[in-house]
């Protein structure tokens, strides 16, 4: 069968100046766009530039069709997204490390150049599926859910709580928090804040001291009581401030005495100089919280500002997949 007839087939009889492109190479093309360490089998790339004919395709110019005849075997080759390949391998890599790993060290790991793993290890934060915390990736939990069965998984979707908060930053005039508690561990999933209203500094890691902020004591409170006393096992009550809870026991106090979709209110105990306050979401069975803080000086603002937040997200959330535990 002649070349001619190939493309007959292919494409129909009647084309007009079929091959626009035709190229040919040993051991293989290199796939544009996915490196050189993805490469297919020798092909002959044809694409024909005008339709017309007994196909009913009009005269004229028309899509551009891409067609790929294999020189060696009939069997079909899959088409392979290198940058997908890529972004499993840092996924791979992240997952070997339970503290995390720096993204120099992914980089290696994964055998690729340091600013694609930047920006690849940027969007899967973005995504939810890495988080970093001091200056290492971690697993986040849209990869941990991967692994969760469909009713118990998280569905905070950080991109979206992140244009949610930015929104609510924008009306309530405070920077606003989302935390989740997952696999016994405080992670905060967005932050939104603004040159005008900055958010507070993470100078004790969030995670190991939620005995002394508001958003932490706010999950803690919607633990049952064998899942908080396992946590302060892990993470003792230690005072960060001179205002801070001073031991256990008060702690635990402070928290059974809250009332269900009570605000919690934290005065100068994880940072001097600033005032929160946390409000409880209920996200399918993922235990969430949102949060403001304020400057000391405009304390009065404190609990109108949350109860603002409160109307916000219960207004906004009641057509999204979680909503605000009232």
């Amino acid at each position: 069968m002649t070349f001619r007839h190939h493309i007959d087939r292919l494409i129909g009889p009647g084309y007009d100046s079929p091959v626009v492109g035709l190229r040919s190479s040993a051991p293989g093309p290199v796939l544009a766009g996915h490196g050189p360490d993805l490469r297919s089998p020798p092909v002959l790339g044809i694409a024909a530039a005008r339709g017309g004919g007994p196909h009913g395709r009009a005269d004229g110019p028309s899509p551009r069709l891409g067609v790929a005849l294999t020189t060696a075997s009939s069997t079909a080759v899959p088409t392979l997204i290198g940058s997908v390949q890529r972004a499993l391998r840092l996924l791979e890599a992240v997952g070997a490390h339970r503290d995390g790993a720096p993204a120099k060290q992914l980089a290696r790991e994964a055998g690729l150049p340091l600013p694609t793993a930047y920006h690849l290890l940027r969007t899967l934060t973005h995504e939810g599926y890495l988080r970093r915390e001091n200056g290492v990736f971690l697993l986040g939990a849209a990869a941990e859910n991967l692994t969760v069965a469909p009713g118990v998984r998280s569905r905070l979707r950080p991109a979206s709580v992140a244009d949610s908060l930015g929104h609510w930053r924008d009306v309530i005039g405070a920077p606003v928090y989302c935390a989740v508690y997952c696999d016994g561990e405080v992670e905060l999933i967005a932050v939104a804040d603004a040159p005008d209203t900055p958010a507070v500094e993470e100078w004790a890691s969030f995670r190991e001291t939620a005995h002394a902020h508001a958003i932490g004591q706010c999950l803690l409170a919607q633990l049952d009581e064998r899942a908080r006393e396992d946590h302060l096992d892990r993470h003792p009550v230690r005072p960060l401030t001179r205002y801070s809870v001073r031991d256990r026991a008060t702690l635990l106090e402070r928290l059974r005495n809250l009332r269900r979709g009570e605000p919690v209110i934290e005065r100068q105990e994880y940072a001097l100089g600033t005032v929160c306050a946390a409000i409880p979401v209920t996200a399918g069975a993922t235990i969430a919280a949102m949060a403001i803080s304020v400057p000391l000086e405009r304390e009065d603002r404190l609990l109108p500002a949350v109860e603002q937040l409160r109307g916000e997200v219960a207004s906004l959330l009641r057509s999204f997949v979680f909503s605000i535990s009232i």
